[in-house]
């Protein structure tokens, strides 16, 4: 009966305005909360008709259809936590419930997303959030470089884990020496003296060595020849000498003082090209740097004066752990007391094809369906994805005074499918009353 679609369509819209109220309140509940995504109702009329002219028409109601719309961003709110993440952009954190770290073999943790959280180190050394979630990535090699691991599975993530109280090192794998040498003592009436000069470095368990060079004149039978002999030994092996090398030097107006060629009589040959010497320390290789034939920026002799003008090496003693960044490209740097850094992980960015068919869960976290599509993971600002950002949370993309207007919006829509209700209930009275 006509009258009674119109009850049943009255009750339809009851429903779904209820539906409406209830994303609009947690909307509005959680406009504070960081990384909440707005959900929205959208209604989609039934239609039911008999043939086409038989003049009844059969009110079918409404239907809700709620979703969450995933892919919006909110605005980044600055913070003063350097692990406070978010993403600027497309893309997501991945991140594991901790209780489930317990009892999982590595790499069989399920996977969530989420946009932005706030990690702190838990007992045993985690980044998670208060609400349980561990930062996921790759680990870096000891070098600091990161492997290459497959993208579409979890396998190789493992959870970050940060030691407050460890110790690095950084041993010394190159060195540029600038050092002038006296113009005055490679002369037939010069006094031969031999000059010295000692140069820090660190080994590779952190210790403090020694590169001790000698530079010797050669004294001409006449005028003077711009020879000079470097001898250079290291205290790691007990003094032993790892290079011997003749060195001439310019004499002409133009390039006056600089190398003019380097003879090498034993160790590491010289490099013309970069103006290096490949020496063999006691933990390994090292390129010291004396400057290219013709350059003023390394080896020099010049007027009367033995002086280094300039040492600077790479390497530092043991430190300890001052704090932990990330930074837009996801990787997570260890700062320590010596000045150190070393890179500990790489945070990727999943991806979906479809991130608003993402499955949402609690505390603002997502998990991969059929609708989504499959997970990729990308380096950050690769591909699709967007930066992460460190010092920053994503803020709710809530609009409360939009929710409010639609609240008003629903308000009314509701009492008018109540007054068809009454409307229906007063007429259906009074074909009740025809028989009287």
């Amino acid at each position: 009966m006509t009258i009674s679609s119109s009850l049943n369509a009255g009750v339809a819209g009851l429903n779904a305005n209820a539906t409406k109220l209830a994303t609009i309140s947690d909307n509005i509940a959680n406009s504070g909360t960081y990384g909440y995504k707005r959900a929205v109702t959208d209604f989609e009329s039934f239609v039911i008709t008999k043939s086409a002219g038989s003049g009844t028409y059969s009110a079918g109601g409404v239907k809700a259809n709620t979703s969450r719309l995933i892919e919006q961003r909110g605005a980044l709110v600055s913070t003063s936590n350097a692990m406070d993440i978010a993403v600027t952009g497309r893309g997501f954190l991945p991140v594991t419930p901790v209780v489930s770290l317990g009892g999982a073999a590595a790499g069989d943790q399920p996977l969530l997303m989420t946009t932005t959280g706030a990690f702190h180190t838990n007992s045993d050394g985690l980044l998670v959030t208060d609400s349980g979630l561990a930062l996921m990535g790759w680990p870096a090699e000891a070098d600091g470089s990161i492997s290459t691991y497959p993208r579409d599975t979890v396998a190789d993530l493992e959870p970050v884990r940060i030691n407050a109280n460890q110790s690095a090192g950084d041993p010394t794998t190159q060195m540029s020496l600038g050092v002038n040498l006296p113009a005055t003592q490679a002369v037939v009436d010069g006094n031969g003296e031999t000059l010295p000069l000692s140069v820090e470095y660190f080994g590779n368990l952190g210790t403090s060595e020694t590169m001790d060079i000698t530079f010797t004149p050669t004294q001409p039978a006449s005028g003077n020849d711009n020879e000079w002999t470097m001898v250079i030994s290291d205290s790691a092996q007990g003094g032993a000498t790892i290079g011997e090398y003749t060195l001439t030097f310019d004499d002409t107006r133009g390039n006056g003082g600089t190398l003019a060629s380097v003879t090498t009589v034993s160790g590491g040959a010289y490099d013309p090209a970069t103006g290096s010497l490949a020496l063999t320390v006691g933990g390994g290789s090292m390129d010291v740097t004396i400057g290219r034939l013709g350059d003023n920026k390394g080896l020099t002799q010049l007027s009367d004066s033995f002086a280094p003008t300039s040492i600077t090496k790479d390497g530092s003693p043991v430190g300890n752990l001052t704090g932990v960044e990330i930074n837009d490209g996801g990787m997570i740097t260890a700062t320590y007391d010596t000045g150190f850094t070393r890179i500990l992980y790489q945070v990727p960015l999943a991806d979906v094809p479809s991130p608003n068919g993402l499955i949402s869960l609690n505390n603002q976290t997502f998990q991969v369906s059929q609708d989504s599509g499959s997970f990729f993971l990308w380096d950050a600002g690769d591909g699709p994805t967007g930066a992460v950002s460190g010092y920053a949370r994503e803020g709710s993309t809530t609009d409360v005074a939009g929710e409010l207007t639609a609240l008003i919006q629903t308000q009314r829509a509701y009492s008018s499918n109540a007054k068809v209700i009454q409307t229906v209930d007063e007429m259906l009275q009074e074909t009740t009353n025809i028989k009287r």
